[in-house]
């Protein structure tokens, strides 16, 4: 899939919500850092040696491998950058990357993504729909092994993968699932789960990941460590701490609905009323309320809306897809009244009839 048609498709790949458990769970993520011996990393290298020495040994390496594209940042617009960002794509540090040696390989459905020059040499992950960490880990894993056939890895036998960062060191890979969690939420217990997530070795982050707010009560769930485990053991204690929340989550709302019903329903039928007649919403406040009325579609309170319409709403209603939707940019006040608009249309031209 083509960088364009990854700006300006509406919904990719994790997104399309026919993922295993994907009501709660929105998506499974594997991200493999990998850097190349005998160079330094992208940091301590200069603009020139980033060009000569690193991006002709990738240009070389995907040249075999028809069904990998690779476009410089250089050539994607700012806007178009912050809306791969908004999507999950690249992260918010390749995004504001001005580097004319820095760019993005896709591959022909866009199941798979590598950031190139970005705190490592390559940054390759995929991103799927619901709990499918084993298969986002093959994606990832496949096009590993493709370009390892002709890149050499920096790679210590002691070590395993030598990373930029050292909390990277071993596996180099970190696998994440992000979950909506407002049942936890609501009744207080995130903490009290979190905290046992955090003795298994495993964190907990916002929407957008490292240092940033769990808006619309979604989470992040993630391995801490990667030294010391395979592969298979970071997918295995994820997978497993995954359900349990997930159960943990299902449970809570089963709760709510037997002991809080007129309370529950009369939150979530504020929200909507809120959410599908506001003339003006804040980005913030776009996300809490449609978390409620995310639980109260799934929940069977609400009229149903396809899960895939909720998760493109939560990209949909961001900075960079609203003015590109506006064809112009637009100040906060401006998106703010064009947000309403857009999720008012977008709730009530996709409601399932009956």
């Amino acid at each position: 899939m083509s960088i364009n048609e990854l700006v300006n498709n509406s919904v990719v790949s994790w997104m399309t919500a026919d993922g295993p458990e994907a009501d709660i769970i929105i998506s499974s993520r594997i991200r493999l850092a990998r850097s190349l011996a005998e160079l330094p990393f992208p940091h301590l290298l200069s603009e020139e040696e980033k060009g000569r020495l690193m991006l002709d040994k990738v240009e070389e390496a995907i040249k075999p491998l028809p069904h990998l594209k690779m476009v410089m940042l250089s050539e994607i617009s700012d806007l178009d950058r912050n809306i791969l960002l908004e999507k999950h794509l690249i992260s918010p540090e390749h995004a504001r990357n001005n580097s004319p040696f820095c760019g993005i390989i896709t591959n022909n459905d866009g199941s798979v993504i590598a950031m190139v020059n970005e705190e490592d040499h390559l940054r390759i992950q995929s991103i799927l729909s619901g709990l499918q960490l084993n298969q986002a880990y093959r994606y990832a894993d496949d096009l590993d092994d493709s370009l390892e056939q002709t890149l050499d890895y920096a790679f210590d036998d002691q070590r395993g993968y030598l990373t930029a960062c050292p909390t990277n060191l071993g596996t180099g890979m970190r696998g994440s699932v992000m979950l909506h969690l407002p049942g936890l939420t609501m009744t207080n217990r995130q903490t009290q789960v979190f905290n046992s997530i955090n003795q298994l070795g495993l964190t907990v982050r916002g929407l957008y990941g490292e240092g940033t707010e769990a808006l619309g009560n979604f989470y992040q769930v993630s391995n801490q460590i990667t030294l010391g485990q395979n592969e298979e053991d970071i997918l295995n204690n994820l997978w497993t701490v995954t359900e349990h929340v997930l159960e943990q989550e299902r449970a809570t709302r089963n709760y709510l609905w037997s002991e809080m019903k007129y309370t529950l329903e009369d939150r979530v039928w504020r929200s909507y009323g809120l959410v599908t007649n506001a003339r003006v919403v804040t980005s913030n406040e776009a996300l809490a309320l449609l978390s409620d009325v995310r639980m109260g579609i799934v929940m069977g309170i609400l009229p149903q809306v396809p899960n895939r319409v909720l998760n493109e709403l939560i990209v949909a209603i961001r900075p960079a897809h609203l003015q590109k939707m506006a064809g112009r940019e637009m100040d906060s006040d401006e998106r703010d009244i064009f947000r309403a608009r857009v999720i008012k249309d977008m709730l009530t031209k996709n409601i399932k009839e009956g």
